[in-house]
């Protein structure tokens, strides 16, 4: 199996901003500002990190150094009409970080962009609707087979044109576009309309691209949060979907420098996300479903909730790496759909193992 193995970091910091070359109506011509978060996803080489488990957190230290200039600064003293593509652009090219993958910025919870390694700025913007569903094919006595409801969360992806650096322009397009389909969603029943009797997660991807994608050529990948702990990407051809879970585990890093805090035994609050992509079952209207993922992962769970990880017989280390290579090996075996797995020991900062490049760079 090719695995690939990629570190990520996120930061934040305060600044204030004033764009141009907008309508004249939009508040973003005045001068305003933002608690941004950014983001990095790298393949650190053999020999960068100051020893095996401070990867992560050495991640970190480089992002924040790369933005202590924009701290509580504003943004048009360091680059012209600071868009948010311009600067996640900024950011990349300020970064010395060997094996970038992934730049993004948040301005707000709920829009963002992405820089690949291609320098291909991936524009994306989050939305909400509350409706109630119910799942008809499912075996009898399962919860989906009731009517219930979700608050659904939706993040629509573009890929920016690389000649054009007008993100906040992408964003308006898009509130445009989502509007006829909120109108149809929000307060609703998912299964009387039209397309969506079998309203599965990813069922509900695809009726929103088909729709979506005639008014934003450019629409490049519709996410479906169906919980806070669950969704399902569609970019038009394939579907994958994660599952999300929480475990608390001790650990030491043997390897950290003495004094190093991290040599003594200590714990975190894990983030684990599992990927998945499979075909579409056409009768379940499904890849494969959230409460199957739940349970056949499980056993794998119960090995590492309120445990020591240095106490698990197969698994060589508890540093970051070797612990994420154990999850996604244990996992593939009951679920050899996974094709990613990323796991976060504090909010924003981690690592994501995945099966060859095949993870897009999305804000999940």
């Amino acid at each position: 199996m090719n695995e690939n193995l990629l570190y990520t970091a996120t930061a934040g910091f305060e600044a204030a901003r004033q764009l141009s070359d907008l309508d004249q109506a939009n508040p973003a011509l005045r001068l305003h500002g933002h608690s941004f978060q950014a983001r990095i996803r790298a393949a650190l080489p053999a020999g960068w990190r100051s020893f095996p488990g401070g990867e992560a957190d050495a991640l970190k230290a480089h992002l924040q150094a790369c933005l202590q200039p924009l701290d509580y600064e504003f943004l048009n003293h360091q680059l012209p009409n600071p868009s948010d593509e311009r600067l996640v652009r900024w950011i990349a090219s300020h970064l010395d970080v060997p094996g970038l993958s992934l730049t993004g910025i948040t301005s707000k919870p709920d829009q963002g962009v992405d820089l690949d390694a291609s320098q291909r700025a991936h524009v994306w913007r989050r939305y909400r609707f509350e409706a109630a569903h119910q799942l008809p094919n499912v075996p009898a006595g399962h919860q989906c087979g009731r009517m219930h409801g979700h608050g659904f969360d939706v993040i629509l992806h573009v890929e920016r044109d690389p000649h054009q650096q007008e993100s906040e322009v992408d964003y308006l397009l898009l509130d445009q576009a989502w509007q006829d389909i909120f109108a149809l969603l929000d307060h609703a029943c998912l299964n009387d309309i039209e397309g969506l009797q079998n309203p599965t997660s990813e069922v509900l991807a695809a009726w929103m691209w088909r729709r979506l994608v005639i008014r934003v050529p450019a629409l490049s990948c519709v996410t479906v949060y169906e919980t806070a702990t669950a969704g399902c990407h569609f970019n038009g051809s394939d579907y994958r979907i994660w599952k999300e879970q929480r475990f608390e585990a001790a650990l030491s890093l043997g390897r950290a420098p003495e004094g190093d805090v991290r040599r003594r035994l200590h714990g975190h609050s894990y983030l684990l996300r599992l990927h998945l992509s499979a075909a579409l079952d056409p009768v379940m209207g499904w890849t494969v479903d959230y409460g199957d993922v739940k349970s056949l992962f499980n056993p794998i769970y119960a090995q590492l909730d309120h445990h020591r990880l240095d106490e698990i017989d197969d698994l060589a280390s508890s540093e970051l790496g070797e612990l994420v290579r154990w999850i996604y090996r244990h996992a593939s075996q009951s679920l050899p759909q996974i094709d990613r797995v990323d796991l976060f020991q504090t909010p924003g900062c981690g690592v994501i193992v995945q099966r060859g490049d095949t993870a897009p760079a999305l804000p999940v």
